[in-house]
């Protein structure tokens, strides 16, 4: 089983990414996956085309609202998300033909998302079931680092926007994720579809990092997120989807035959 998150400042591409990297995934024979939706934004099960309500599930946080505001069931004794570690498993997660999916939520009171984030971290480390991936689309800024939703992880790929503030938070997420001690193999730099061609090679070099290509711009994937459309049924020959293959080949499988030879 490896785990790879997805990371980076808003509007970089980062859901996108992990939808496509969903398909290059499931078209190649690489599963079964889990996709895990921490962003509060919710896009990513639209954008593989799941509507969770219509499935008859829940986020997270609706779990953690009904269960301790709409039935009054108490925080005291047994952490909340340990209480409801089950109720994750059997009303939160759609399960698919070739994928299953569950969502953090908009956070379920006023203050930060420290429960929902430790709800989250409970189910992850507890699963049971056996996934080849799973792709986690993390939330944009570095507070969510600091929580550890995933504390062993084998790739970060950390989007990039064509801004010097994209740059910087390049740094301080790989700085953090050090810091509080998250254990990854690999944190890997992928230039957002807002680049016209690859970034500067100097701003790159300082960021002491391994650039792994970039997303192209792509007219028709835009319209599809734009309208809502899932994106596991975006063409094949599509640029975004072309170079996102790529990159996720030479991350996981070219990688991996490098090591075993």
């Amino acid at each position: 089983m490896k785990t790879i998150v997805t990371m980076g400042r808003g509007g970089t591409g980062k859901t996108t990414f992990v939808a496509l990297m969903a398909k290059y995934l499931i078209e190649s024979g690489n599963g079964p996956i889990l996709l895990v939706d921490a962003d509060p934004d919710q896009n990513l099960a639209e954008m593989v085309g799941v509507d969770l309500e219509a499935a008859g599930k829940k986020t997270i946080a609706e779990l953690l609202s009904e269960t301790f505001i709409q039935q009054g069931g108490t925080t005291i004794g047994i952490p909340p998300s340990k209480r409801i570690e089950n109720r994750i498993w059997e009303e939160g997660l759609y399960e698919g033909e070739e994928f299953d999916l569950f969502s953090v939520g908009t956070k379920w009171v006023e203050g930060c998302y420290c429960l929902p984030d430790a709800a989250l971290k409970n189910a992850l480390s507890s699963i049971t079931r056996q996934y080849t991936y799973i792709l986690i689309d993390s939330p944009g800024g570095l507070e969510h680092l600091n929580r550890k939703i995933a504390s062993t992880v084998e790739i970060i790929f950390d989007i990039m926007g064509p801004s010097s503030k994209s740059f910087a938070h390049v740094k301080r997420a790989h700085r953090v994720i050090s810091e509080v001690g998250i254990r990854f193999d690999r944190f890997l730099v992928i230039g957002g579809y807002g680049f016209m061609g690859d970034p500067d090679p100097v701003a790159l070099a300082g960021l002491g990092l391994p650039y792994f290509g970039r997303i192209a711009q792509d007219d028709t994937v835009a319209r599809m997120v734009l309208s809502g459309k899932c994106l596991l049924e975006a063409p094949d020959d599509s640029p975004a989807y072309r170079s996102i293959g790529e990159i996720v080949r030479k991350a996981l499988f070219d990688m991996q035959e490098k090591k075993t030879e």
